[in-house]
């Protein structure tokens, strides 16, 4: 009998999971509770948005038990601190998220800084505090770069300040101790050094002994370009991220994520479910800089599209303890890209109800799926905005650039009031592979076998202006020049430089360089009589990003005739 999988969240993350798990051949129908419009229209047959409250947690295992619920996957991180897998798998409902106990080591920043020097899992420097002038006081004092103020309880996704000056991190204290800005969840605060390095995410299944590792991916926290302006909770990401190699996954894996789970199961809190290690990759190696005890968002809508094996069968091998009879497996030669699009205001406040269009013809694009996150019905059935984040359009392709233009094409098709969305997404990892794809003499523009090309091409030209005294040879990178065999006794030598700029521009525009050398002959030589000498010797320089033989052999013609 096919299985039925309940879903636990609303945005696009569930999203996601709901349409990854609806592909296995193992689930007959998919629950998503509360869910969006996107959920609710995905596939009917397959995907039913659940009116039942998850908060209840009795109720939610009376429903599971009276539809016959095979696997509970939970998606944000609010239930699974509030016991909701305690609570499934206490009657019997097989619940995909750890408990109340392990989640610990994402709803408590203390708990998962000190579990982390307890088995010496590498993070960076820290000190906890609960009174202001005490945080102020070590903000000014420490040794190291205490930046980073972290609300030490949950604060969705907005309890972190990394602050560019030690006035900006005080202020971040007073605020969270002081004006209560996120409530209890700010009671203690966590203040740490800060690491320098580029950020990706690791996500792993577990089944409390065994880990198994999804593609690492990069999100983007910044509101704006070039990562600035305010921090969100994610808009954008991709997956895999070239610049983290297969070596360093597994030192992540040796080093960070096996150790966690390990401890996790010493403590007596045995860890199932799905781990996400945020990672600064340092020039000392990768640090953790959070743990969260859930998948991403927005890396789950760019990470799961690249899972070729079945979700259900992984996850609930987790659940029944046996991961190593389900090992996830990837496509790992090619990518795939999340772009978050927003309602205007976010993440601050912002308007609700804005009509969206265009969702069914980003889907149509192949390769594009558009992943619902704050959207939901009209009275008339007209799908609108009701969140900050409301969508997620990611793309797969074959190569980053392709799953970059793909994304980007879906989000040309959607239309909403005030939407904004970052047109960067990837950035980073383009530049990376750009790097990795140009590290060779041709593709940078040294071409060896043209530059022998033009080498035998002038050569007859630089012959015909030999004079005595002269005995540079073409290539040699440098000679002499004998004033004696020029018939001076006692010469004094005067130089000249001089070079050609407007003028070559003038040139690349029209396509014509014959006149270039003319140029830069005549302003060297002119230099040169001004000061009553006579011209003995020139000394070239032709410098270009890629050698045209053409080009090149038209310029320095024009300098022999000269």
């Amino acid at each position: 009998m096919a299985a039925q999988v309940l879903v636990v969240g609303g945005g696009g993350r569930e999203h996601a999971l709901a349409v990854k798990l609806g592909d296995s051949a193992h689930v007959g129908h998919v629950f998503v509770a509360p869910g969006n419009a996107g959920t609710k229209l995905e596939n009917p047959e397959r995907m039913t948005n659940a009116e039942i409250d998850v908060g209840d947690h009795s109720a939610l295992a009376t429903w599971c038990n009276s539809r016959r619920i095979d696997l509970v996957v939970v998606g944000p991180e609010a239930p699974l601190a509030n016991g909701i897998a305690d609570s499934l798998s206490s009657v019997g409902v097989a619940c995909f998220g750890p408990t109340a106990a392990a989640a610990k080591i994402e709803t408590s920043k203390q708990f998962a800084k000190e579990f982390m020097m307890r088995y010496g899992i590498p993070t960076a420097r820290f000190q906890i505090f609960s009174d202001v002038k005490e945080a102020c006081h070590h903000i000014d004092t420490a040794t190291y770069q205490a930046l980073v103020v972290k609300a030490s309880g949950l604060a969705a996704g907005k309890g972190v300040v990394v602050a560019a000056t030690k006035d900006e991190a005080k202020q971040a204290v007073k605020e969270m101790l002081e004006d209560k800005k996120f409530g209890a969840a700010g009671d203690t605060v966590v203040i740490e050094e800060l690491l320098e390095g580029e950020e990706v995410s690791m996500f792993a299944f577990s089944d409390g002994v065994h880990v198994a590792v999804m593609p690492p991916s990069q999100d983007h926290k910044r509101l704006l370009e070039g990562n600035t302006g305010p921090m969100t909770g994610g808009v954008g990401a991709y997956s895999p991220c070239p610049q983290v190699s297969s070596q360093l996954i597994d030192d992540i894996v040796t080093r960070i994520v096996q150790p966690a789970i390990d401890g996790l199961r010493k403590d007596g809190m045995p860890y199932i479910g799905l781990l996400y290690a945020g990672l600064m990759l340092t020039k000392s190696g990768p640090f953790v800089l959070e743990f969260n005890c859930r998948f991403g968002d927005p890396e789950t809508q760019a990470v799961l599209p690249l899972m070729m094996s079945d979700l259900y069968l992984t996850a609930k091998a987790c659940v029944d303890g046996n991961l190593s009879n389900a090992m996830p497996s990837f496509q790992l030669d090619r990518f795939s890209v999340s772009v978050v699009m927003s309602s205007q205001g976010y993440p601050g406040a912002y308007p609700k109800g804005k009509a969206i269009t265009g969702i069914s013809d980003a889907n149509s694009i192949p390769g594009v799926h558009v992943s619902h996150a704050g959207t939901k019905l009209s009275e008339d059935g007209q799908i609108v905005t009701s969140g900050g984040r409301v969508l997620a359009v990611s793309a797969v392709a074959g190569s980053l650039m392709e799953a970059v233009d793909l994304a980007y094409k879906g989000v040309g098709c959607v239309k909403f009031d005030g939407v904004q969305y970052r047109k960067d997404i990837a950035s980073l990892a383009m530049k990376s592979l750009h790097f990795l794809d140009s590290i060779t003499y041709k593709v940078a523009g040294v071409d060896i076998n043209a530059g022998n090309e033009l080498v035998a091409a002038i050569r007859p030209l630089a012959k015909a202006t030999k004079r005595p005294g002269c005995s540079a040879e073409l290539g040699g990178f440098g000679g002499f020049f004998d004033c004696k065999a020029s018939g001076y006794k006692d010469p004094l030598l005067v130089s000249g430089a001089d070079g050609v700029g407007t003028k070559l521009k003038i040139a690349q525009h029209c396509g014509i360089h014959d006149t270039v050398g003319i140029d830069l002959v005549a302003m060297c030589v002119n230099d040169v009589l001004a000061h009553g000498a006579e011209p003995l010797f020139f000394l070239d320089y032709f410098a270009c990003s890629k050698l045209d033989v053409d080009t090149a052999k038209r310029v320095v013609s024009v300098l022999v005739c000269t």
